[in-house]
């Protein structure tokens, strides 16, 4: 989505690795070694410190520390101070968000970060509502109009724009084009619906290669929301964060699904399917489709040694995907002036040249609708057209699950999702996650 993110080389990083260390120019606890968090600068520089979800070291690391040396040579300035940005690389998303929320417990906000697009409510009260600045500055407006809608979903609640689109996904069918061939299928035509994976899959099934998988760990979730949207015409949650529907009709019906594909169709493994292993088990031949995010195309393109194909997920009562990845958040309890130096740093990096040569180094959907008319990214989707699927498929894309008590919510789904592939009663198991998660967002009613 996912993400995953997150080019295996590249994305595991963002999606899977250990804890990190800051970067050596910062303290171990995210806080910057050369600037005060009261709000002072130093001297005639404005130093900002960004937390990015990743782990130190990697071919990640190599592409933002490009990014932060070549925006501090630019010389753009707040109030006649230089802003310069210092990388924090504060491991994967969860890790992120713990090591965040930290530092601002203890007054030692970072000045900008990366999170998951899904993790306003757990920020609403340490984030800066971004309308202001944005109504003030003619060429935010003109960036924030030119995201695709899609992204700003989960951008913005309550009338207000909370976070600024970065490194954005939907789900995608990947399949393997040598696969089909040999067995007998259309490698030009993926399947379209439910019932066309399963016929497939049934004919990709055999000598120890399965037709699909599915992935149930990290992002599991994210996965299986696909579904639940493609069974229905609501989503898992209420658009205030308020509330989650696990027991609809819909999501009982997507696990199901699920479920089948290993127990009643024997097209996929059984058992909980790890998030890393299935982009691996596609790229060795193991697998001859999958879900996976849009952040493992350039991995799949890099390692894969066969023809592959990606198209929209099949849909059931309709076509959709819930989109995924992270957005830049700018913190609260910073200085105006700190405020206006990281919406710089903000514009800079989502320049459309650069949003687009990002999209071309990660996979990762270039989130400006104008990235698509430049030259680079023209001349990269011509050789690689499969780049542009997921463009495309965000006129099916839905809000990500996102609800005040995230972390929590998300780890009673996954639960489900898990317990029912290894055994439990899909109702049953879906009802009681209903009444848990009810529970723990009656307070915020």
């Amino acid at each position: 989505m996912r993400k995953t993110p997150i080019f295996l080389a590249l994305l595991l990083f963002v999606f899977t690795v250990l804890s990190a260390c800051g970067s050596n120019s910062s303290s171990s606890d995210g806080s910057k070694s050369g600037a005060s968090k009261s709000g002072e600068s130093n001297g005639d520089t404005i130093d900002l410190t960004w937390y990015y979800p990743v782990n130190v070291g990697g071919e990640i690391t190599k592409v933002i520390d490009g990014y932060a040396e070549e925006f501090n040579k630019e010389g753009i300035e707040v109030d006649g101070k230089k802003v310069t940005v210092t990388p924090v690389y504060s491991g994967n998303y969860d890790e992120s968000m713990t090591k965040v929320q930290t530092a601002v417990k203890n007054g030692k906000a970072p000045d900008l970060a990366v999170l998951l697009s899904v993790d306003l409510f757990q920020l609403k009260d340490a984030i800066l509502p971004l309308d202001d600045m944005i109504e003030k500055d003619p060429e935010a407006k003109k960036m924030m109009d030119d995201f695709f809608p899609g992204f700003m979903l989960n951008s913005q609640a309550e009338g207000k724009t909370w976070s600024v689109p970065f490194q954005r996904s939907t789900v995608l069918l990947y399949y393997n084009k040598d696969l089909f061939k040999k067995a007998g299928l259309d490698p030009e035509k993926a399947p379209e619906n439910w019932d066309e994976v399963v016929e497939y899959g049934k004919k990709l099934s055999k000598d120890g290669q399965w037709g699909i998988e599915l992935p149930a760990t990290i992002s599991g979730y994210w996965i299986y929301q696909a579904l639940a949207l493609q069974a229905g015409q609501g989503n898992l949650m209420s658009d205030d964060g308020k509330e989650v529907y696990f027991n609809s009709d819909a999501a009982k019906t997507a696990l199901q699904y699920w479920v089948d594909l290993s127990k009643k169709h024997k097209v996929m493994p059984e058992g909980v399917l790890d998030w890393n292993t299935v982009p691996s088990d596609f790229i060795e031949g193991k697998t001859a489709m999958m879900l996976s995010t849009t952040g493992n195309l350039t991995n799949v393109k890099n390692n894969a040694d066969f023809e592959f194909g990606v198209a929209y997920l099949p849909e059931n009562e309709r076509a959709a995907t819930p989109t995924g990845g992270g957005n830049f958040y700018i913190f609260k309890d910073i200085s105006e002036e700190r405020q206006l130096a990281s919406m710089e740093f903000i514009k800079w990096i989502a320049d459309s040249e650069r949003a687009a040569q990002w999209s071309i180094d990660t996979g990762y959907i270039a989130t400006r609708q104008s990235s698509y008319e430049t030259s680079a990214l023209k001349e990269y989707t011509d050789s690689f057209p499969q780049a542009l699927t997921a463009m495309k498929q965000l006129e099916k894309a839905h809000k990500e699950i996102s609800v005040y008590e995230q972390g929590k919510i998300i780890k009673i789904l996954s639960d489900a999702i898990q317990a029912v592939i290894g055994g439990s009663d899909v109702d049953e198991t879906l009802e009681k996650a209903q009444k848990e998660a009810d529970a723990l967002l009656k307070p915020y009613k």
